[in-house]
């Protein structure tokens, strides 16, 4: 026969031990996620130098919106863009996009560009620009085929504005 009172459930640590290690647990994240914070701190890059140029008043831009004429770039606004999907074809759109070239480009290259783009939402489905990744794919694909239009010099496109009908 088995003794019952040899089987016991194991013993809890007491409350106290319990909230000293709840409390070293605590202090560990903290130094932790102070540390990471002030390396993460620490390896910030400098913001670019003021330009030279002060007399000049550039038109404030959005953040992440390149000037007009910072490091070569210049920025080309495509007229609107007006067209009906391929599928289904009762759903219009219509598009206003800038192209960052990376130097000044002739007004050709900016037409050929507007007209691909055009060409290119005729046969786009509307289940392929649903959602934020199929927005994101559409942009690569007009940024790649606004790359081929113009020899390698268009580096961005910009989509001002997306408006589906």
């Amino acid at each position: 026969m088995a003794n019952t009172e040899q089987i016991r459930a194991p013993k809890q640590p007491p409350l106290l031990v319990q909230i000293g290690i709840l409390a070293a647990m605590t202090a560990a994240a903290l130094g932790g996620g102070w540390m990471a914070g002030s390396y993460l701190k620490g390896t910030e890059v400098p913001p670019p130098a003021a330009a030279q140029n002060h007399d000049k008043a550039a038109e404030p831009q959005p953040a992440g919106f390149p000037q007009a004429g910072e490091g070569g770039v210049t920025l080309a606004e495509l007229p609107s863009i007006t067209t009906n999907l391929a599928a289904p074809a009762s759903v219009w759109v219509r598009m206003d996009a800038t192209v960052v070239f990376d130097g000044p480009q002739p007004p050709e290259t900016v037409e050929a560009i507007h007209q691909d783009m055009l060409a290119f939402l005729r046969t786009v489905r509307m289940h392929q620009v649903e959602g934020a990744s199929g927005f994101q794919h559409l942009k690569a694909d007009l940024k790649e085929r606004a790359a081929i239009r113009s020899d390698g010099h268009a580096r961005d496109v910009l989509i001002r504005t997306l408006l589906f009908e």
